[in-house]
């Protein structure tokens, strides 16, 4: 990972030869006097993904936070021999680490909520209502692969672990608003196709050997749910984002919300049920699943570093480890 700081001119000193001590730590370059807004110094350095997270703490305790600035930017390749050094000197694999203050900035990024958020997931969800009524699993998957609801589910499990209330208050508010909106629009567009009569409640309730799936959930519904929400977390902290991809196609949300829609607008009231319960064991399945591994992930980095002897020239990071 990588670092750009700035630091008030009376602890440049202290930053510097701390960092530059540090075996996990490379690249580092100081320019005195350059940074403006605010006002100090430009410390730049390169850390191996696995200590990152002790860094930051350690830059916290000397003001960097507050007074300072501080940019975590991950780096996408370091074949210098330096940087291979630094990889040895840290303990664990990088995958295997949590950079807390990256998940922290990126989920509450997740819950300001933006309209593009409440579009892709409009749009999502009238592919889905579309795929209810056509009965194509393709438009099932398209409607999951638009879907945008997942990030907020992550940044509620990243809430609960960390113990946020602002971040859980914000995940259940925009989740809540984003479905009451994606399915209120669906459901107008879809009496609106009913008064044309493109569709009408044989759509919902006749056969659909493709997609009545959606509104009969059992208890493999629960069980895709924790898997994808295990994954989606730990795409998410191992910076694997390729892998969201499968994760959006497994949950049955958005082609639930879809469902929910069609059933409002055409009066299905039996579907309308397990529409709703086939939604809500998603997001409470992926909820669990996205807390539980993140404890575990937490867990096991700890004992890693438990395990490790600290790093030679490691000075302020190794007294504060004990």
């Amino acid at each position: 990972m990588s670092l750009r700081l700035i630091v008030a001119p009376e602890r440049t000193e202290v930053v510097a030869d701390t960092l530059e001590a540090d075996l996990r730590v490379t690249n580092v370059v100081v320019m005195r006097g350059c940074a403006v807004k605010p006002p100090g110094d430009l410390v730049l350095c390169d850390v191996a993904r696995e200590a990152t997270s002790e860094v930051l703490d350690w830059l916290r305790e000397q003001g960097l936070y507050d007074e300072g600035g501080v940019v975590v930017t991950a780096v996408e390749a370091t074949p210098s021999r330096n940087a291979r050094a630094t990889e040895v000197a840290a303990p664990g694999a990088p995958d295997d680490a949590i950079v807390w203050d990256a998940v922290l900035d990126r989920a509450y990024g997740e819950v300001r909520g933006s309209w593009s958020f409440y579009a892709f997931l409009t749009l999502a969800t009238a592919i889905a209502a579309i795929a209810v009524v056509t009965d194509s699993s393709i438009l099932v998957v398209g409607a999951m692969v638009v879907g945008p609801e997942f990030a907020a589910v992550a940044a509620l499990a990243v809430g609960l672990v960390a113990r946020r209330r602002s971040l859980i208050m914000g995940a259940i508010w925009l989740l809540i608003k984003g479905f009451t909106i994606a399915i209120a629009i669906t459901v107008v567009l879809a009496y609106a196709a009913r008064l044309a009569g493109w569709i009408d409640l044989s759509d919902v309730t006749g056969e659909r050997p493709l997609t009545g799936f959606i509104w009969r959930p059992d208890r493999w519904s629960f069980v895709v749910a924790l898997l994808a929400g295990c994954a989606g977390v730990l795409s998410q902290t191992a910076g694997r984002s390729n892998a969201l991809v499968g994760v959006f196609i497994s949950v049955t949300t958005v082609p639930a919300a879809g469902d929910i829609a069609l059933s409002l607008a055409l009066g299905a009231g039996e579907q309308l049920a397990g529409s709703a319960a086939q939604l809500g064991i998603n997001l409470l399945g992926m909820t669990i699943a996205g807390v539980v591994t993140l404890l575990v992930q937490r867990a096991l980095w700890n004992a890693i570093r438990t395990r490790q002897r600290p790093s030679v020239g490691d000075r302020d990071l190794q007294r504060r480890a004990g």
